[in-house]
């Protein structure tokens, strides 16, 4: 059986398993699941992922949530995945999963507390927060910091210091990205100090062509 995708687009998780695939050649079926409808929560849904949350895969009879470990079992899984994305190297791989931790607790509720406060609440049916987009400012601004002369220290294109992407650089870029739904100046705002972190984004979005665009397009 072909694997199925259940995603939605305007979900950062979804684009980076979607382009995962998409570069790595993984044959899917993706299966739109309307966020906006409240459609993750339906009970048709929910018989797959109990938790009601996209990106969610079925591949055969194995079901799976959660996008980092989704990313992780499909790089493990199918042999046409480049093993940059996840290599075999256990030192490497834990250094992988040390980002995609801090992902967790930082840059995602950051990235996507701001927008979901200043922008996107009113398409899902609730109410602009100012005081809690404040509070996920700090931690954007704290995550792209630490980005920028942590994870991305020294001259190397991807982060860890590698010459070629990862599933971490994949689901931190589509992280980032959401914020393109916000006005050029606010964008602005938030990005100019940040150098490597620019330079890093497009050297993903090239890494990935013409998938990271597309499945972008979205937005």
């Amino acid at each position: 059986m072909k694997l199925k995708v259940y995603a939605d687009r305007m979900s950062q998780p979804s684009r980076a398993v979607i382009i995962l695939c998409k570069v790595n050649g993984i044959e899917f079926d993706e299966v739109l699941i309307i966020l906006a409808k409240r459609q993750q929560l339906s009970p048709e849904f929910k018989e797959i992922n109990p938790l009601g949350k996209v990106p969610t895969i079925v591949d055969g009879r194995f079901k799976l949530f959660e996008s980092h470990a989704i990313l992780i079992y499909l790089a493990s899984a199918f042999p046409s995945v480049a093993d940059h994305w996840y290599p075999n190297d256990l030192s490497k791989r834990a250094k992988i999963h040390s980002v995609l931790d801090w992902h967790h607790t930082n840059l995602r509720p950051g990235a996507a507390g701001y927008v979901m406060n200043t922008v996107l609440a009113p398409f899902l049916g609730r109410s602009l927060d100012s005081k809690a987009a404040a509070e996920a400012e700090k931690i954007l601004t704290k995550s792209l910091s630490t980005l920028e002369t942590f994870w991305l220290k020294g001259n190397a294109k991807f982060l860890l210091g590698s010459s070629q992407p990862s599933v971490a650089d994949l689901s931190l870029v589509c992280e980032i990205m959401q914020l393109q739904v916000l006005d050029e100046k606010d964008r602005l705002r938030l990005f100019s100090p940040y150098k490597k972190v620019e330079e890093w984004i497009e050297n993903t979005r090239k890494a990935t062509q013409p998938h990271f665009d597309v499945v972008h397009k979205t937005l």
